[in-house]
C-alpha cells in the first residue's frame, strides 16, 4: 500500500515539475490525485457502542477521524457476513486521511459472533443461517439508528465526536452482505410491494460485491435509484454463502446491478481476476490466488475520487472520474464504465 502511494505521489511531482518549467504551476493546475495523502498524523480509531433503545440492540462501531477538527463528511461502512467493525482498516485509514469521518458499523447476528467459538465443521451451517431475512431487516434498521446517534453525539459538548461530523454529507458503503445493506438504504426497491428502506440522509453510495435481488426484476429493484452509485466487483467475485434476499452470490449477480440503474452519476468497476476477498484484507475459504496489490490501489483511488466528487462537491474529482483519471490506476483488462 505504501509503495502504491509513493508511485502516485512521484507521478504527481513529475507533472508539477513540468508545469514549473513552463511557468504554469499553481494550486489550481496541480493534477487531482486521489492517492496522495497529507502529512498530518492521524489518531488511532475510536470504538463506541450505539444503543438503539427502540430495539434494545447494541451496535459496536469504530470511528476513524481526520486530522482536521472542523466538521467533516461522514462515510459509513457495513461489513460482510461474519465480519466486524475491525474489517477493512485500509479504507478507514485512507478515507479519514483524505478528510472523512469513517464509521464502521458492526451488525450483531451476522457478525463475527456467527463463527467465533464454533467448531470448524459447523461454521458453514452457522453462516448460512445467519444470512437470513431477519438479519437483513436488522441491518437496514441499524444504519438509521447509527446516524441518529451520531447526530446526538455531534451536538453533545463533552463527546469525542462533538462538532466533528458534517451529517449533511453522508456516504454509505459496504462489502457483500454489507453491499446488500447499502443497496437497501440508498435507493433499492424491494420485491414485496416495492418497499423501500432508503435513508434520505445518504447522498452517495459505494457497493463492493453488489447483488441483484432473489425475487423480482433488477430493473424494478434499481430503476428508481436517485443518488450517485459506484459498484465494484471482480471477474472471480464469488461467495460460498450469500444473503437469502439475493440470488446466487456469483459474478452474474454482481454484474446484473449496473445495467438496471438509471443514467446519471452511476459507475461500475470490474477488476480482472479479483476474487471476493479482493475488497477486504483476508482470504476467503476456497480462494487460493495470490492477491493483486494493484486492486487495493484502484479501490482507494476510485472510491476517494467518488467521495470527493459527491460528498465534497469537488469538480476536479468528478472530472478525474469521468475522464482519463481511472485509466492511470487501472490495469489493461480492468473494466470501468459510467452512465
Amino acid at each position: 500500500m505504501g509503495l502504491a502511494r509513493v508511485e502516485m505521489s512521484m507521478e504527481t511531482m513529475k507533472h508539477f515539475a513540468i508545469a514549473l518549467l513552463i511557468g504554469t504551476a499553481s494550486a489550481e493546475t496541480l493534477p487531482f490525485d486521489p492517492l496522495t495523502l497529507p502529512n498530518a498524523a492521524l489518531a488511532a480509531p475510536q470504538d463506541f457502542t450505539v444503543h438503539d433503545a427502540k430495539r434494545d440492540r447494541d451496535l459496536p462501531i469504530r470511528v476513524y477521524l481526520p486530522a482536521q477538527k472542523k466538521p467533516s463528511p461522514v462515510v459509513l461502512f457495513s461489513h460482510g457476513l461474519g465480519g466486524s467493525r475491525e474489517n477493512n482498516p485500509y479504507l478507514g485509514k485512507h478515507w479519514s486521511a483524505r478528510g472523512y469521518v469513517v464509521v464502521f458499523v458492526q451488525h450483531p447476528g451476522s457478525d463475527e459472533s456467527v463463527w467465533k467459538g464454533v467448531r470448524p465443521l459447523q461454521i458453514p451451517m452457522a453462516m448460512k443461517q445467519a444470512a437470513s431475512l431477519e438479519n437483513f431487516m436488522l441491518r437496514v434498521a441499524d444504519i438509521p439508528a447509527v446516524l441518529d446517534q451520531l447526530q446526538k453525539w455531534n451536538a453533545e459538548e463533552k463527546h469525542a465526536l462533538h462538532q466533528r461530523l458534517d451529517l449533511s454529507h453522508v456516504g454509505m458503503s459496504g462489502h457483500s452482505f454489507g453491499a446488500v445493506t447499502t443497496q437497501a438504504v440508498s435507493g433499492q426497491s424491494l420485491p414485496v410491494g416495492g418497499a423501500q428502506f432508503t435513508d434520505p440522509r445518504i447522498k452517495a453510495a459505494l457497493m463492493m460485491s453488489p447483488s441483484v435481488p432473489a425475487a423480482g426484476s433488477a430493473d424494478r429493484a434499481f430503476g428508481q435509484v436517485k443518488i450517485p452509485w459506484l459498484l465494484m466487483t471482480g471477474t472471480k467475485d464469488v461467495a460460498r454463502i450469500g444473503p437469502m434476499t439475493v440470488g446466487p452470490a456469483d459474478v452474474a449477480s454482481r454484474l446484473g446491478v449496473y445495467p438496471a440503474l438509471p443514467p446519471g452519476d452511476k459507475y461500475e468497476l470490474v477488476l480482472k481476476d479479483a476474487e471476493h476477498s479482493a475488497f477486504g484484507q483476508r482470504a476467503m475459504p476456497g480462494e487460493g490466488a495470490k492477491p493483486n496489490p494493484n486492486h487495493h490501489r484502484v479501490i482507494l483511488a476510485l472510491s476517494t475520487a467518488f467521495w470527493d466528487a459527491y460528498l465534497k462537491g469537488d469538480a476536479t474529482a468528478k472530472a478525474w472520474l469521468e475522464g482519463e483519471g481511472p485509466r492511470t490506476v487501472l490495469e489493461k483488462d480492468d473494466k470501468w464504465q459510467r452512465k
